[in-house]
């Protein structure tokens, strides 16, 4: 039995940061919005060796300036300064620099629970957002005029009727299985091995992307002269290693990465997740869209994934609080399919280019090989293409929504 009913213009599923991020990006307008989270939001977890991080492109940064976070966030981010990319016994070698594109940094690397902290002290702060949570999406369906969702919460059965139904509840996303939503899966039979290392010289804000015979291996600075690392090898491989003793790790880890940080000195607790991309064949219908993880995951080279979430935050916040003061419909068909078309080419170009890079060094064919070490010479050596790409990368590319500029929803 339904017990209450709600109507809120904006309802969220899934309170992740994609999903709190757009909270916070809607609050403070003329809007009523929820946010749906089934587990129990995570505050005040102490910082440790061991914290997981987010890669942030140089581009999250005014997005976060404009939502009112980048102050609290900045005291425990580090900056990376210049991205060195190679490719493991083969020569050529691209190297990026902030200085080559006019900026202070290429991008940012955070600790994932500095980063919900900040946005959920944020979120607690705007009257017209509310968090039901914990909180299970037991049934919901959509017409022309509105989506309605049932919730268990508390024992209780709650309706909610709202004008869009935002889903951001992940990869495994339930809405988006119960929507029968299609997608396109591939499985990279490959896992990303995750742990934090304390190498003997100092990072100096330098980021490694380095391709080997067994996949891409990213080392990403961190405070404290720490790196975090995420190292793609099949899945027999991320089983051994999970089971080396700290020593054998570090030498493995020697093995395949090299002396350019010196030697390995520690290695905090690891993990491993498997690699897949899914993308959404359909990101909008009627009343809905999927953002973030839920439209799209994509393999962990080149650091992409939360970044494209975000700016579809940037994108669809922009278009709701247009159609918001204007008093028109935050759910029409026509703001859905405006948001799939501005968001279709830096979709497209981000899920092609992070899977090219994937399968071409894959590739064990000598041709390839050596075709993509001329193109790292050649990304090095022409700085016009460099400066493209580079900046494609940091999320400055193509039409930028007001938040990805700095700038407001709604001038003050």
């Amino acid at each position: 039995m339904v017990e209450t009913q709600n109507s809120y213009d904006v309802v969220i599923v899934g309170g992740g940061l994609v999903g709190i991020a757009l909270a916070c990006a809607l609050g403070d307008q003329p809007l009523r919005v929820a946010v749906i989270e089934a587990l129990p939001f995570e505050t005040n977890r102490s910082a440790s060796y061991d914290d997981r991080t987010i890669a942030l492109a140089y581009g999250a940064r005014p997005i976060f300036e404009a939502m009112g976070v980048w102050q609290q966030l900045a005291a425990d981010v580090t900056a990376i300064k210049r991205i060195h990319i190679s490719d493991r016994g083969h020569f050529g070698a691209a190297r990026l620099d902030c200085n080559d594109v006019g900026c202070e940094a290429l991008g940012y690397v955070v600790p994932s629970r500095c980063m919900g902290e900040v946005l959920m002290a944020r979120v607690a702060q705007f009257d017209n957002v509310e968090l039901l949570c914990p909180a299970r999406v037991t049934s919901l369906e959509q017409d022309e005029h509105a989506a309605t969702i049932v919730i268990e919460r508390e024992g209780e059965q709650q309706m909610l009727r709202s004008g869009l139904l935002v889903v951001a509840d992940g990869t495994h996303s339930a809405i988006r299985e119960q929507l029968q939503v299609a997608v396109d899966r591939h499985d990279y039979g490959q896992r990303g091995v995750i742990a934090n290392v304390t190498p003997s010289r100092h990072h100096d804000n330098v980021a490694f992307e380095r391709f080997t015979d067994s996949g891409p291996m990213a080392m990403l600075p961190m405070d404290e002269s720490r790196c975090a690392l995420v190292w793609t090898v099949s899945e027999a491989r991320a089983d051994e290693l999970l089971t080396l003793d700290d020593e054998a790790f570090l030498a493995e880890l020697q093995d395949r990465f090299g002396n350019r940080l010196g030697r390995f000195e520690k290695v905090g607790n690891r993990a491993a997740h498997s690699l897949m991309q899914i993308v959404a064949q359909e990101q909008v219908r009627d009343r809905l869209a999927l953002i973030g993880n839920a439209a799209h995951t994509l393999h962990p080279v080149a650091g992409q994934g939360f970044n494209l979430g975000l700016r579809d935050v940037a994108v669809l916040a922009d278009l709701i609080n247009t159609a918001a003061v204007s008093g028109e419909d935050v759910g029409s068909a026509t703001l859905l399919a405006d948001y799939a078309e501005w968001r279709r080419n830096d979709q497209r170009y981000i899920i092609g280019f992070t899977d090219s890079l994937v399968r071409l060094f894959a590739s064990p064919l000598l041709p390839i090989k050596a075709a993509r070490s001329a193109g790292l010479v050649a990304l090095d050596l022409l700085p016009p293409l460099k400066r493209w790409l580079t900046r494609h990368a940091m999320g400055l590319g193509g039409k930028l929504p007001r938040l990805s500029r700095g700038l407001p929803l709604q001038e003050k």
